[in-house]
């Protein structure tokens, strides 16, 4: 009988693990994006201006704003649920 139980709500369990790992590898991705595309446009126009490294680290800077603007969204919905 107890048995049956925890076969039944395995599904239902697993499912759930599924959608919340699925929504923190898009978070992940988020975040990994944001940070690359600035780093990289950084580094791209230090190579065509001959800036380097100032354009370069105004781009990481801008892409640990995005990180953290990213965060702030994801907490903020999360704290409303």
């Amino acid at each position: 009988m107890i048995k049956k139980l925890d076969d039944e709500r395995f599904p239902d369990q697993f499912g759930r693990s599924v959608r919340a790992l699925s929504d923190y590898i898009g978070l992940g991705l988020q975040i990994a994006a944001s940070f690359a595309f600035f780093v990289f446009l950084g580094y791209w126009a230090d190579s065509q201006l001959g800036s380097s490294p100032f354009l370069l680290l105004f781009g990481v800077m801008i892409g640990m704003v995005g990180m953290s603007l990213i965060l702030i969204n994801v907490v903020r919905s999360a704290n409303k649920q």
